[in-house]
């Protein structure tokens, strides 16, 4: 049972209708409080900013700004606030035309508590069933975010594998939040293997990828997954001939990790391609290069 309680500001120029529908109706049982009063549409308007109600509930006829105006711009600024207006029996056609308000419900005075009561209740219900759609699709949004990680590593080892087709890139692309915006690509596969000391196996790997990551990431823009025991980088580079700066800088790197961690690191690094398509072969170049020791 959803238990939130949602709030209500009552408007009217006549203070003795507002007592008597806070007389008429057990708010609490039906899961709502009145926030507020107001004696004007002006006035209503700016306890609106101020308190975002659920449901604003006003008379037609008011000084200064008149319940249809004051509806217009509540629902303008405030789509998903409720509006309940009520009517004098001369106006209630009037009110019946204004159907592009999107009022929730019109109810003709004299109100009696059973009415408000069933409006009340009729509201609540539809109140709980748009929070909950809203937080159920929050909740999706972020398992969303969550597997991200997952999704990427799956697209990557597609690529690498040869799984993914021309025509389902930019899907993979878009499903995965993530863009390739270099016009070459090369594959890195980084073995570690433990040179002195008693640092698990697996924790070593994963440092040497972090460590891997902020030295590939920035200028290669490198996307980098754990596939087969190994850490493989897609590598980015604006023309072929830069191939030869990041060989430079796995050499730089080796040494690095190997003087901070004691970590043997071998780097394979594969063939440079034009098109993500083509990185199979730069994979399977980069694994060869990899002497394991």
């Amino acid at each position: 049972m959803d238990m939130d309680t949602y709030t209500v500001l009552l408007v009217d120029d006549e203070e003795e209708v507002i007592q008597v529908i806070m007389r008429k109706i057990n708010w609490g049982e039906l899961g709502f409080s009145v926030i507020g009063f107001a004696d004007n549409g002006v006035k209503a308007l700016e306890l609106v900013e101020e308190f975002q109600p659920d449901v604003v509930m006003t008379d037609i006829k008011m000084p200064y700004m008149d319940g249809m105006e004051l509806s217009n711009r509540v629902k303008a600024q405030f789509p998903a606030t409720k509006i309940l207006l009520f009517t004098g029996f001369d106006e209630f056609e009037y009110a019946k035309e204004a159907i592009h308000l999107e009022v929730e419900e019109y109810i003709l005075k004299p109100m009696n508590s059973a009415e408000l009561t069933n409006v009340f209740a009729r509201l609540k219900v539809k109140l709980d069933q748009e929070i909950s759609e809203k937080r159920n699709v929050e909740i999706l949004q972020k398992y969303y975010i969550e597997s991200l990680p997952l999704l990427r590593a799956d697209f990557y080892s597609g690529l690498v594998e040869g799984r993914v087709h021309e025509g389902e890139v930019s899907k993979y692309l878009s499903d995965c939040r993530i863009s390739f915006t270099g016009q070459f690509f090369c594959c890195l596969v980084i073995h570690t293997s433990q040179k002195e000391g008693d640092m698990d196996p697996l924790l070593l790997s994963a440092s040497v990828r972090e460590q891997a990551k902020e030295r590939f990431g920035g200028k290669w823009q490198a996307k980098s997954f754990a596939y087969l025991g190994n850490t493989v980088f897609i590598a980015q580079l604006e023309n072929e001939n830069e191939v030869w700066e990041l060989t430079d800088e796995c050499d730089r790197f080796c040494r690095y990790v190997r003087h901070v961690l004691g970590a043997v690191v071998t780097i394979g690094i594969g063939q440079v391609c034009g098109n993500i398509l083509e990185l199979p072969q730069s994979y399977s170049t980069a694994r060869e290069a990899v002497s394991y020791r």
